[in-house]
């Protein structure tokens, strides 16, 4: 289907909307587009380190009409695994106290100490990480729990350039244990398949718009959907042919997909 068919456009935001608090041109005018063509989007996001209640206020600083139920995040898609695969696991998390709340309340048995009950480990991206929590992650991991991450992102982007992300955090915990974590969020393709469930379209109607190739873009062909890969922020052209990932069109920024939407009207 060409763009001017998509319907739903599922967005990465770090990287690919903004950067820290700098909103990309076109944004504003690419998302207006998108509803008026009576399609929909929904904001997906690897971050665990905040919740949607704290998203929801950065898009309305940066201009952006938001509520809770536009966004589908690590999270989400962790708590959905949690559920179905480890009903009943208590989860010792290395993360941001946001995160864990956001566990607890979706009913996870949470731990934030060593305790002889814990059978899973559960790392986000935390910008609160202290030596105690990558301490206590090796004591979990020699002892054979479970290991699950919410993503493999290896930064995440700033103004400034780029801070060390979960993958980088769960590449020094597997240096350190020879143990490797299950990634949950993107590039796998659970939240794209509960995109779809929530919304209602066909695949054939969504895509998804990310700086990423080996989450975003390839979430999106892993979950067979479309793709907007952009280079605003930490991919680049050459990673296309180093990583083997083909998105379905490369473009600059939003606002030149904006462009190209607009184009497919006239």
């Amino acid at each position: 289907m060409s763009l001017q068919e998509k319907k739903l456009f599922l967005l990465d935001m770090d990287g690919t909307l903004y950067l820290d608090d700098n909103l990309f041109d076109g944004v504003l005018d690419f998302l207006t587009a998108v509803k008026g063509r009576g399609g929909r989007y929904l904001f997906l996001t690897n971050n665990s380190s905040k919740g949607v209640e704290d998203y929801v206020k950065k898009l309305r600083r940066l201009g952006i009409e938001a509520e809770p139920e536009d966004f589908l995040t690590s999270v989400h898609a962790t708590v959905h695994t949690l559920k179905k695969e480890f009903p009943n696991a208590v989860c010792y998390v290395s993360g941001t106290a946001s995160f864990r709340r956001q566990l607890t309340d979706a009913g996870i048995a949470v731990r934030d100490t060593l305790s002889d009950d814990i059978d899973l480990l559960l790392s986000g991206f935390d910008t609160e990480l202290t030596f105690q929590k990558l301490e206590d992650s090796c004591i979990l991991l020699n002892r054979g729990v479970t290991w699950l991450a919410t993503n493999p992102d290896w930064v995440c982007p700033t103004a400034y350039g780029y801070v060390p992300d979960c993958g980088s955090v769960c590449q020094m915990l597997t240096k350190a244990t020879g143990k490797t974590p299950r990634f949950i969020g993107k590039p796998q393709p659970d939240m794209v398949h509960l995109a779809l469930e929530k919304t209602g379209f066909a695949s054939e109607e969504a895509v998804m718009v990310g700086d990423r190739l080996y989450t975003d873009i390839a979430c999106g062909v892993n979950a067979g959907i479309d793709t907007v890969f952009v280079l605003s922020g930490e991919g680049t052209v050459q990673d296309i042919e180093e990583m083997n990932i083909q998105p379905t069109w490369v473009m600059e920024d939003v606002a030149e997909l904006y462009r190209k939407m607009e184009e497919s009207n006239t």
